[in-house]
């Protein structure tokens, strides 16, 4: 076929597929922790994409995108496809189904972009850095670390107006990100699992390759959060759970055809077999503790509150009749209020105020704790729960009882707990879901 038959896909691809060939082969020599990482993400050229995305296991590209770009700026290859990598390694595709995506995009984007810009990979310099180095400058100036998580906490608690939105796409945007939408499937379970393991590797052998280099912080903190030990706070509500039977005939197992044969065969008189019950886990005793210390604030506690009650009112969750204990304890325990029925639990949210605001001493909620338990006000206590800034003094001995503490995830690892003590961290967007 001669050239001038072809279309221009077709004379677009295998110049294009070279340029990516270059562009893995460039990152492999600059930054060989990359490697395991690369292998897992398969090049795959699409027609009349418009531009370069990925799905966790394919990084797609149009050829014709990609050969445009490539003439305009060389290194715009090697960038695109880092930009890309490191969406992956951070996890940024992941999380799409729980935050604003307008937000997160952007977010994700300055992260990896500064992330790139940071390691000064010879040959790697766009037109438009000097801009996003002016932009990546002011933001500094308000976000401690510029992971994606931190920025978009900034971009949704300050007003950030839609041209200052568009600004930031214009210097940080690289790639699509059309391949992020969620989905609730085994592939994708299986590929963040993947990713996880990358991750993982990639950090390992960061150590290694960055001795002596202090260009790589950001990539480290990025990894660092992505790889935060994240527990599933309604998932680790259900473990505070009792077996208790549930009072009702388990339809399941009653067999209707003994009891009709009764009816048939011997008049008005069913033939009926010991009724039998389900088992089912019901959440029924534990303690929800608050810090009404001055750092905690009353808006995050009642968002904290409501959250956990959402959990407990699922329906294999509720128990009807409950015993739980809220405390709201500041350096000492201020009141201790009694859950019996969602009743309770609705009037508490409506009616409660918060009292206390002092300093943060953990031990007189575990001391109280302590003489309930020696006065039968529990028959089976299965855990504390404590939501608290994690400032303050914890107890030396370990309870009888499991202990959560919650946190807001500030983007750092939060407060130390003790050993015997579960630590969650929640974000903000958790707990408005």
């Amino acid at each position: 076929m001669e050239m001038k038959n072809l279309s221009l896909y077709e004379k677009a691809l295998p110049l294009a597929t070279k340029i990516i060939q270059f562009a893995r082969d460039s990152i492999l020599v600059n930054m060989r922790f990359l490697d395991i990482a690369m292998s897992a993400l398969s090049p795959e050229p699409v027609k009349e994409l418009g531009g370069v995305a990925c799905d966790g296991k394919h990084l797609y590209y149009d050829p014709v995108f990609l050969l445009k770009r490539y003439q305009e700026e060389p290194a715009v290859a090697v960038r695109l496809y880092l930009h890309v990598l490191f969406h992956m390694i951070f996890y940024h595709s992941f999380r799409y189904d729980k935050v604003d995506r307008e937000k997160w995009d952007v977010a994700a984007d300055i992260a990896v972009e500064n992330t790139i810009l940071e390691l000064q990979i010879p040959g790697n310099q766009l037109k438009k850095d000097e801009g996003a180095a002016r932009k990546l400058k002011v933001l500094r100036e308000d976000i401690s670390s510029l992971t994606a998580e931190k920025i978009y906490r900034y971009l949704k608690n300050n007003s950030v107006s839609d041209n200052e939105m568009a600004e930031y796409a214009k210097f940080f945007a690289m790639d699509m990100h059309i391949y992020w939408e969620p989905q609730e499937s085994e592939e994708m379970v299986i590929t963040l699992e993947q990713w996880k393991k990358l991750s993982e590797r990639v950090q390992a052998d960061l150590k290694s390759f960055s001795q002596g280099k202090n260009n790589s912080e950001s990539l480290e903190k990025n990894l660092e959060q992505a790889l935060k030990d994240r527990y599933d706070y309604g998932q680790l509500l259900r473990r505070f759970t009792v077996m208790s039977e549930d009072m009702q005939i388990n339809d399941d197992e009653f067999d209707y055809i003994y009891y009709t044969y009764g009816l048939d065969h011997y008049g008005n008189m069913p033939l009926v077999e010991p009724l039998e019950y389900k088992d089912s886990k019901k959440i029924r005793e534990f303690v929800i503790a608050i810090d009404t210390s001055a750092s905690c604030r009353g808006p995050v506690v009642q968002a904290f509150l409501k959250k956990t009650y959402s959990i407990l009112k699922g329906e294999e969750n509720f128990f009807k009749k409950m015993n739980v204990h809220i405390i709201q304890c500041d350096s000492e325990v201020q009141k201790d209020t009694r859950i019996t029925s969602q009743e309770d639990f609705d009037f508490f949210l409506a009616n409660e105020k918060l009292t206390g605001f002092g300093s943060t001493d953990f031990r007189p909620v575990f001391s109280h704790v302590d003489e309930l338990l020696q006065k039968r006000e529990f028959e089976n206590l299965k855990g504390l729960i404590y939501f608290t800034d994690g400032y303050g003094i914890y107890p030396t001995a370990m309870p009888p009882y499991d202990v959560m503490f919650v946190f807001l995830d500030n983007g750092d690892e939060g407060p130390e707990v003790p050993p015997w003590a579960i630590k969650v961290l929640l974000d903000y967007d958790e707990l408005e879901e």
